[in-house]
């Protein structure tokens, strides 16, 4: 049996991803997938996230899951995420987010796209984070969890 004593307070840390509630849930899915994938990357130190490896009674591994929580919210619109990135700008907390320009044809007309467009012209399907709970909530507490 694993010994979980030996683990940080599960809620100390936490991924928070905040969706954009006018995006059709296809293309939420697609964007938080990307986004929880380049978070770990954005992390750098995968330790810290606390993956787990769990295993059924057969001692079957089910690989990966991490010991922190993982919330998703909604948020009314693009500006209320572009607000959310500032903040993660400012207190260097690490992130990824997700655009209108990063779905349109490949992954080189994607970055062509998002560099011709101002920033405050892109539409944000979401942003996810990782980072101190108590911290993230103070700028991620107004959005209800996304139902």
């Amino acid at each position: 049996m694993l010994d979980l004593s030996s683990f940080p307070d599960e809620n100390s840390n936490r991924f928070i991803a905040v969706l954009n509630g006018k995006i059709e849930t296809g293309r939420l899915y697609n964007a938080l997938g990307h986004m929880a994938a380049g978070l770990v990357a954005q992390v750098g130190d995968v330790d810290s996230l606390c993956f787990l490896q769990y295993r059924d009674k057969e001692e079957g591994i089910h690989p990966s899951i991490s010991h922190y929580p993982f919330i998703v919210l909604k948020a009314d619109n693009s500006n209320k995420i572009r607000k959310v990135r500032g903040e993660l700008l400012q207190r260097n907390i690490p992130f990824t987010d997700f655009t209108d320009t990063m779905i349109v044809g490949t992954s080189a007309e994607q970055i062509k796209a998002t560099s011709e467009k101002s920033e405050q012209d892109l539409e944000y399907f979401g942003i996810c984070m990782f980072g101190d709970t108590c911290e993230l909530k103070e700028f991620t507490g107004k959005f209800s969890l996304f139902k």
